[in-house]
């Protein structure tokens, strides 16, 4: 789960983990009156979308999507009447950047933060190395919005240092970074401290990335995060309740949120041959195989080994609510689920929604012959595939007829 800027400084905060003073805000009248509550000279005006590269996106018209508004969705405000003309030229227009593709976001919500003076900019992130089976800190001399350019122009300048979950960072490695990021004497106690608490919040949070970009040095010796990342692991959600209300409904794709209240793994994608697949690991293979035939999957759908009828309804629905299906490939190992109760949801989802893009079905496992018996007897006009290389076959073939290829 993704999260705001905002939001994500506040779990770094109550993990010990120093962050500006800063207020958000859902209209420009807010924004000027944070400025006065925070009273610093100087505070940053902040869009919060979820998307990077705020700082040099352009922002557009939100009536027509053409007209450029301003550059930057991040501007410093030196009066609280200033930060109330930023925040009327972000709210409801659409901050377009590197990330979010040219359709941009709407900016609904808006964060003013103190400023502060930089004497050093650094880079620091912690992730999951898979390969290693392990977190890894990285450390980068550059910090800012560059930081992509630079990791590609100048490798020597970024650090990993993998390190085990159940003990943390430990002080000795938290020094080396200190060492490696150049950080002056008087701040290198701080940097420590700092680096393992950041460590501890990646593992206590459930993350999947904590990234702080630019990690500001102050003159005062005092480390910030002046930006911060957070992407939450769902899987570790239940230990987190809390976390759900952190969840920006408007930013996330309805078809994703209508699969999660019935419990499906659904991601959308780019491509032309919906998937429904029981298994993540079948799901990948099923992808691969469409790929392999020249088409893109049109999405990721899991629906779980334990679905019932009703929820393979459900996940039919939301992909045939994708403009850019062509044709649709269930690919399903009977285990815990069976295949005739599979073909129920099928044919009955088929049905509500009146298919009309060809409908590729593989099944295999658990009452396999009665599900095909049912769609054979449906009526309906559904492909029967006795392989996953022959399903993916036909449903290539058959997204390429609908698309007018040959």
């Amino acid at each position: 789960m993704n999260i705001h800027e905002y939001q994500a400084k506040r779990l770094l905060a109550l993990q010990g983990l120093a962050i500006p003073h800063g207020l958000i805000a859902f209209s420009a009248a807010e924004v000027e009156q944070n400025f006065l509550e925070i009273g610093a000279p100087v505070c940053a005006v902040k869009s919060q979308i979820l998307a990077g590269g705020r700082g040099k996106g352009q922002v557009f018209d939100g009536a027509t999507g053409k007209e450029l508004i301003m550059e930057g969705g991040v501007k410093l405000a030196y009066s609280a009447a200033e930060a109330r003309r930023i925040a009327e030229n972000l709210f409801g227009n659409i901050l377009v950047t590197n990330q979010t593709g040219p359709a941009g976001r709407v900016v609904r919500r808006v964060y003013v933060e103190a400023g502060c003076r930089v004497e050093q900019a650094r880079y620091l992130a912690i992730l999951l190395d898979r390969s290693k089976g392990l977190p890894v800190l990285v450390a980068g001399i550059e910090g800012g919005m560059d930081i992509e350019e630079s990791a590609a122009r100048a490798p020597e300048k970024i650090m990993r240092f993998p390190f085990d979950p159940r003990e943390g960072l430990w002080p000795y490695q938290a020094r080396r970074v200190a060492q490696f990021l150049g950080l002056k004497a008087g701040t290198v106690a701080n940097g420590v401290k700092y680096f393992i608490a950041a460590a501890h919040a990646f593992c206590a949070l459930d993350c999947t990335l904590l990234e702080i970009n630019p990690l500001a040095v102050t003159p005062e010796n005092q480390i910030l995060a002046l930006d911060a990342k957070i992407i939450l692991d769902d899987n570790g959600l239940i230990r987190h309740k809390e976390f759900e209300a952190l969840r920006d409904l408007d930013e996330e794709e309805p078809a994703e949120t209508e699969a999660r209240k019935h419990g499906l793994s659904y991601i959308a994608l780019n491509g032309d041959i919906g998937c429904l697949v029981n298994g993540a690991g079948l799901a990948m293979a099923t992808m691969d195989l469409i790929k392999l035939h020249g088409h893109q999957p049109a999405n990721f759908l899991d629906v779980g080994g334990g679905a019932s009828q009703e929820n393979v309804a459900v996940a039919f629905k939301i992909i045939l609510h994708d403009p850019k299906v062509k044709a649709i490939l269930v690919n399903i190992f009977g285990g815990i689920m069976r295949c005739d109760l599979l073909a129920g949801g099928v044919i009955s989802a088929a049905r509500q929604t009146g298919l009309k893009v060809p409908l590729v079905v593989r099944l295999e496992g658990s009452n396999m012959e009665a599900g095909k018996q049912l769609l054979a007897q449906s009526g309906l006009p559904i492909h029967s595939a006795a392989s996953l290389e022959e399903a993916a076959e036909k449903v290539s073939a058959l997204a390429s007829v609908a698309a007018g290829c040959t």
